[in-house]
């Protein structure tokens, strides 16, 4: 075939030259073609058959630059591709700042879900886990972080912990921050902020330092997860002067912290929440991650940063495929969340673990959330094997319709009282009372004058509890299991079918982690191959779950 014969139809493709194989021959199709792509740590080389014209890939062999004579076993030369490594598919500055290997998050379930045992494992395999101290008591965080400590202190080991917004309790998220600066912890993931605090703000720029080139230090590390651009632009930015005048008259920053502050964003990586379990606004991840990618980039212009802000992709994110997509994206890094409920290492009961293995991509719905239950915010809870979101959905319904707990009708009030509450409205009153009473005297008193602020509190006694059910294995509250479930969960129970990855006990958060992240770089080499005009069959872009050291 003459060199204008193959490119016809393709532009002004030129062979670079002939490639001659010396162990393997070239592969145009068949297992021999899949097999290639699969070899992504190795070089390959896209060839084009003499006398057909079909691209194929080549591995290893040797290359005669601008030579255009085949000979018999040879064929020409097209392209080359480099290695692939799963550890290359982000932004490299996100391993290099945070001291991980993989661009990869596992992020912080709430109520102790990412655990100790589960940040440990991640920061052993070189990618960075989350501690989930959302609704947990100062104390039981401090045990936690001690868990963490006695396992990776002094190795250099990457490792965070959630730090969340409080807006109804914001003495909480200042005695967090406190705990957190006393015990050293140098990375947070602040999620659920619609806006900037005082104790976010204080822990983003205490120990800020400059060097004798001018360059700003940070010794804490903050990750943001936000699914909207006006709230990322407040991480993107530096803090407000105000607020670190603030600071600084108190005490709590130095006047050359506030000073640095002033000059860098209060968050360099900003993770990108499209629709995931839990809280969510269900924004799809193609539309919101380039809008906070160019934000960032006009940011970074306009301010004169240093440094990049990077942006990570968390949200419907639970096969090979969406770990490529999101990468395709431009994402930093992703970030895993509900998918690593179903892993031993997860502060869950096996029961509700299992509840969790059997979920489909549809078997998600939308409830009212605890901590945000008057403003009307939703968490996307599993479906499938539980009533929480329908019995939770009912008491919002009543809380929206009604002005006190003393309007329920009768029958309503009879059926929440055996299906719901399984108890007395009353005897449920006195426990929340006494719950408030210990925790913050003012919600009871603030209760005791405004009926339906009572009736409030009483409902999210239930939506308190139905999140601990499961993680406590309480059997006979099954049905009001509260499982923060996006569709990832489901979509990678039907990629986890039929491999080793379906037993439950087989599910360990760094395995779910490796197998992602390796079949993602298969799936990206297949399209890169395809991107060159490789015809590859269907099954070159899927990956099967294998253990993985």
């Amino acid at each position: 075939m003459t060199e204008p014969e193959l490119n016809r139809g393709r532009g002004e493709l030129r062979p670079l030259g002939l490639w001659t194989p010396t162990q393997s021959a070239p592969a145009f199709g068949g297992e021999a073609l899949e097999d290639r792509v699969r070899r992504v740590r190795e070089p390959i080389h896209v060839v084009a058959h003499p006398e057909t014209g079909h691209l194929g890939v080549g591995s290893g062999g040797e290359l005669i630059p601008g030579e255009y004579s085949v000979g018999q076993s040879e064929v020409y030369w097209m392209a080359s591709l480099p290695p692939l490594y799963p550890e290359w598919l982000g932004d490299r500055s996100f391993c290099e700042v945070h001291g991980v290997r993989f661009p990869y998050v596992a992020g912080a379930m709430a109520r102790g879900i990412a655990s100790a045992e589960l940040v440990i494992a991640m920061a052993g395999a070189g990618m960075l886990g989350f501690l989930g101290t959302a609704g947990l008591p100062p104390a039981r965080v401090a045990r936690e972080l001690d868990t963490i400590e006695q396992s990776l202190g002094g190795t250099g080991l990457a490792w965070g912990v959630n730090l969340i917004h409080s807006p109804n309790e914001p003495h909480v998220e200042e005695q967090v921050v406190d705990l957190y600066l006393q015990r050293g912890v140098n990375t947070v993931s602040a999620s659920a902020f619609m806006k900037l605090t005082p104790p976010l703000v204080r822990y983003a720029c205490t120990g800020l330092r400059s060097d004798e080139q001018g360059r700003i230090h940070r010794r804490n590390l903050v990750v943001a997860k936000v699914s909207r651009t006006e709230v990322a632009r407040r991480f993107m930015e530096p803090p407000p002067k105000a607020m670190l005048d603030e600071l600084i008259r108190q005490g709590k920053l130095t006047e050359e912290e506030g000073r640095l502050a002033s000059q860098i964003p209060v968050a360099e990586d900003i993770t990108a929440e499209a629709d995931s379990g839990g809280h969510t606004d269900g924004r799809p991840l193609a539309a919101l991650l380039p809008a906070l990618t160019d934000l960032a980039a006009e940011i970074t212009a306009e301010r004169g940063y240093e440094r990049n802000i990077r942006v990570g992709a968390a949200g419907g994110i639970g096969t090979p495929t969406a770990v490529a997509s999101a990468f395709s994206l431009g994402a930093a890094y992703v970030l895993t969340g509900s998918i690593n409920q179903c892993t031993v290492e997860a502060g869950v009961a096996p029961d509700a673990r299992q509840m969790l293995a059997t979920a489909e991509p549809t078997d998600v719905a939308v409830a009212p959330s605890a901590d945000m239950f008057e403003i009307g915010a939703e968490v996307q809870v599993l479906s499938r094997g539980t009533m929480f979101a329908s019995r939770a959905n009912r008491l919002h319904k009543l809380y929206r319709d009604l002005d006190s707990l003393d309007e329920i009708p009768e029958k309503e009030r009879a059926q929440l009282e055996k299906q719901v509450f399984r108890a007395s409205i009353d005897e449920i009153w006195e426990q929340t009372r006494q719950f408030w009473q210990n925790e913050d005297p003012a919600q009871v008193e603030r209760a005791e004058q405004n009926p339906r602020h009572k009736m409030a509190l009483v409902f999210r006694w239930y939506l308190g509890k139905s999140s601990r059910w499961p993680i406590e294995g309480t059997a006979d509250r099954r049905l009001d299991y509260q499982l923060w479930c996006g569709p990832a969960m489901g979509a990678f129970n039907l990629w986890a079918k039929g491999s080793f990855l379906e037993d439950t006990e087989a599910r360990g958060v760094v395995q779910i982690a490796r197998n992602l992240m390796e079949g993602a770089a298969k799936i990206t080499r297949a399209h890169q191959l395809r991107t060159y005009g490789v015809h590859l069959p269907t099954s070159a872009f899927k990956f099967a779950p294998r253990p993985l050291q």
